[in-house]
């Protein structure tokens, strides 16, 4: 085990250092020259998405950097290969902006990508592509002629089934499918694999059979099995080859050898072998959703299929036909309820959400997928080498819209989506133990797990939200009042991605509510003062909200008189609060924050990071930013803030 443990650590160093790439120092604003190395249109954002390589101004160093090019700037598509001239700003991949938000600057890290940005104009061509021949073209070109074929809506969903291209896709869909558990079947993994390898066995076997020669001298089912085997690797290699895919592709292949072998085809030493392929190449996915989920999934199943009491359920027996179909259609919904159960408490602590009626939406919306949708794109694309692909097409178009009316349909129940609030890390390992010694084990021994996963559960669930969110730049600061029903933030942000991330990581849905609006809060165009109530203490929070100079002597009786100050510039010596002073120095060492008040807890992004390539702290952190200075005891009451416009008596 020892030495088990340090082949791993040694992996992922290895891996770290082979493909990681550190961000550019800062912001970069100017003209750059690139070529382009992959393309990606995105017609439901209006944009299309590039990956260039280019040297870095200054160091000259080859980097990769990722563009996003509005369609404004995109009427003539660069091809693969080309070089460009554009203007942009670039930005090193961003941290999380709260503790437990999305990772990009790791994942960032582990693609090789060194900077962001946005294309500020039109791009120009100083050198084109091929812009075919490629398996990116020739992607693209699929995914064009798909869209061309279908109106926008289930176009999108077609290419994705098709070549895994999901920048078609309407993002109220795509939350649509998120709500009702469905999101799966968006991203190409183990069930479109499946289904391809699937339906090229089936179909080669029946028509390898209708020869007496070939079924007397070869063994079809091996030959059956190789054509299976080449379809998915085709297929994975169409579908842009991600590591989720590629994942679901070295377990079909183990599977197809499995059969071949005459072993049982699903088992833990199938799934053991493919986890061992996945993480000997990727051992970074192993703290990803996709990897976890996917292998979470399919643990669930074998140690179903494995029990004692399913395996007597589902025994041959003499029975009517109805009976029968009773029967298994049993199955699926325990199954399927087996996964829900397996996967919730994974979804929860990755995305704070989690679509609760997935059982039943996957048990129409699975079959539906793999059996009608899938195939008729199919059968469409092969007709359209004739020119009679107009009828699949429409029918195609059908069950699409089919599915997505069952999307927004489950999404819009009520109590359909559960929501929780970012949690910790320790309540979510306790529930992993406990799944995994359920998984692994046999026998009543298995039951031990039952413990730790429900305690895991338990804690994941009743994980009480944050008080206080403060984004690393200190810009957006949100406060769940205390029954923790309403957000209110300092600043109504354009960017829908700064609002989702205060609600998702506050466990919370609906519009945020301007800070102005909290009961007994006075702000004027520099500072809010906010009394906040918890465990029966008052805090008294300082928060800027400005950018003009501030008389010193203002500012540092105000601070002696909060207990909390957070303001995204950097402030005097002189500002001494009771408890924290979240300023931008402080913010650019620690991060974004939570704050938990009635615990007196702080939790900063740094805590998650330690010391990897693709975090780049400035300066030092204490291991409590909030304990750099003794807490003296809090009052019970504030006297005058200190600030025009702000002054007045906490209750």
């Amino acid at each position: 085990m020892p030495l088990l443990l340090l082949a791993g650590c040694l992996t992922i160093w290895a891996r770290s250092a082979i493909v990681g790439e550190a961000p550019i120092a800062g912001p970069l604003a100017g003209t750059f020259t690139a070529r382009v190395l992959e393309r990606e249109e995105q017609p439901a954002l209006a944009r299309d998405r590039l990956l260039l390589a280019m040297r870095e101004p200054g160091s000259m160093r080859a980097i990769k950097v990722r563009v996003n090019v509005p369609d404004a700037g995109a009427a003539q598509r660069p091809g693969i290969g080309a070089v460009i001239r554009f203007k942009a700003r670039l930005m090193p991949p961003a941290p999380p902006m709260l503790p437990g938000a999305y990772d990009f600057a790791r994942t960032a890290w582990f693609s090789g990508i060194a900077a962001t940005g946005t294309a500020l104009g039109p791009l120009e061509t100083l050198e084109p592509g091929p812009g075919t021949g490629s398996l990116a073209a020739l992607r693209a070109d699929l995914s064009h002629h798909v869209r061309s074929r279908l109106d926008a809506d289930a176009a999108g969903i077609a290419a994705a089934l098709a070549t895994g291209d999901r920048g078609g896709i309407a993002e109220d869909d795509a939350q649509a499918m998120r709500d009702a558990g469905l999101a799966h079947l968006l991203s190409i993994s183990g069930l479109h694999v499946s289904a391809v390898i699937g339906a090229v066995y089936l179909l080669a076997l029946r028509v390898l059979a209708l020869s007496p020669w070939l079924a007397l001298r070869v063994r079809l089912p091996v030959a059956a099995a190789g054509g299976g085997a080449l379809a998915g690797i085709a297929y994975t290699l169409l579908t842009g080859s991600e590591v989720p895919t590629v994942r679901s592709c070295i377990g079909a292949l183990l599977v197809l050898a499995a059969l071949v072998l005459g072993r049982e085809a699903l088992s833990l030493r199938m799934l053991a072998a493919a986890a061992f392929c996945v993480l000997l190449f990727w051992p970074e996915a192993v703290v990803g959703p996709s990897f976890q989920m996917s292998f979470g999934a399919v643990l669930a199943i074998i140690a179903l299929s494995s029990a004692g009491p399913f395996r007597r359920f589902m025994a041959p027996r003499d029975e009517a036909a109805a009976v029968r179909f009773l029967r298994h259609l049993a199955m699926l919904l325990l199954t399927g309820l087996m996964v829900e159960f397996a996967l919730m408490p994974i979804g929860l602590h990755h995305f704070h959400r989690a679509g609760v009626y997935g059982s039943l939406a996957n048990l129409i919306a699975i079959p539906l997928t793999t059996f009608v949708v899938m195939p008729l794109v199919a059968a469409a694309l092969a007709l359209d080498l004739l020119g009679a692909g107009g009828p699949a097409w429409w029918l195609a178009g059908k069950a699409i819209s089919l599915l997505i009316g069952l999307a927004h349909w489950i999404a819009s129940r009520p109590g359909a989506v559960t929501m929780l609030p970012a949690s910790g890390t320790g309540a979510f390992l306790l529930f992993v133990a406990g799944a995994l010694w359920l998984g692994l084990w046999s026998g009543r021994a298995r039951l031990l797990g039952l413990a730790p996963a429900a305690a895991g559960t338990f804690m994941l669930a009743t994980m009480p939200p944050p008080d206080v969110l403060v984004t690393g730049d200190g810009r957006h600061v949100g406060i769940l009042d205390e029954g923790g029903t309403r957000l209110f933030v300092l600043r109504d942000s354009r960017s829908d991605y700064v609002r989702d991330n205060l609600m998702e990581l506050a466990g919370m849905e609906g519009e945020p509510v301007g800070l102005e609006r909290w009961p007994g809060a006075r702000c004027n165009r520099d500072f809010c003062a906010v009394p906040v109530r918890r465990a029966g203490r008052a805090w008294n929070l300082l928060i800027a909200r400005g950018r003009d100079a501030v008389p010193e002597r203002a500012l540092a009786a105000a601070c002696d008189r909060a207990d909390i100050v957070i303001a995204d510039r950097w402030l005097p010596r002189s500002c001494r609060p009771r408890w924290l002073k979240a300023d931008r120095a402080m913010l650019e060492r620690s991060g974004g924050l939570a704050i938990d008040l009635a615990r007196r807890r702080i939790t900063t992004v740094a805590a998650g990071q330690g010391e990897h390539g693709w975090w780049h702290p400035r300066g030092a952190l204490p291991p409590n930013p909030g304990a750099s200075r003794p807490e003296p005891a809090l009052p019970t009451s504030s006297g005058r803030a200190g600030l025009d416009g702000i002054s007045g008596t906490s209750p």
